[in-house]
């Protein structure tokens, strides 16, 4: 259940790219990608950009604190095509992150199997026996003198699945209120995860596009 939901106004949609198939969007942390359950928990992207075009479709999500790119399509053959270069892994993406402490290793893969903590949904949980597969891949981009920029790479999407993974490796995203420290949490306003890049082909074209969105912390 969310706390007091308090969506960002300004900006208030920020639209990277439009045709007549798609639509690339630069969602805001502390926006909902689609509506929740509760009539005060309406206001999302989903909405947002349905009031402008009122066919566009969700192909992908984003969590609430994090912020970035997300990809919508706008006709159902489109939403079609994209979906399923999602679920073949077909599509290129990346995030940037600053997570708790200092990164050893310049780079690795993280393969540990993921499933939701249901007592504590929505949070997530690594579970040998019954998780379902999940890998990351992550780079180092600068040390800091408590913190670490990183970016990561996620092969398969599951949900949380940056933020439980950095944590098992040891380094929890900052701000992160599920996964973070005490003093991680109290380091950052807001969770430091940007989906800062995307690869994809055009659903009509089969043309490869890629879009990047400036990290904002």
């Amino acid at each position: 259940m969310l706390e007091s939901y308090q969506p960002p106004l300004t900006p208030y949609l920020r639209i990277i790219y439009q045709d007549d198939a798609l639509i690339i969007l630069d969602k805001p942390s502390g926006l909902l990608t689609v509506p929740g359950r509760l009539t005060e928990h309406q206001d999302s992207l989903e909405l947002r950009v349905r009031r402008v075009y009122p066919t566009a479709r969700i192909v992908h999500r984003l969590d609430m604190a994090t912020s970035g790119i997300v990809l919508m399509a706008l006709s159902h053959e489109a939403q079609k095509h994209l979906n399923l270069q999602f679920e073949k892994r077909l599509t290129e993406k990346h995030y940037i992150a600053r997570v708790e402490g200092v990164v050893a290793q310049q780079c690795g893969r993280i393969e540990l199997p993921m499933r939701c903590d249901w007592p504590n949904r929505p949070q997530q949980m690594v579970c040998f026996e019954h998780g379902k597969h999940a890998l990351t891949a992550f780079q180092v981009l600068e040390r800091e003198s408590t913190a670490t920029r990183v970016q990561l790479k996620p092969i398969t999407g599951r949900s949380h699945q940056l933020r439980v993974h950095m944590q098992w490796l040891g380094h929890p995203i900052l701000g992160d209120k599920f996964y973070a420290s005490p003093a991680g949490l109290a380091a950052a306003p807001r969770l430091q995860l940007h989906a800062a890049w995307l690869k994809f082909r055009h659903p009509i074209s089969q043309q490869w596009l890629e879009f990047s969105s400036e990290c904002p912390f």
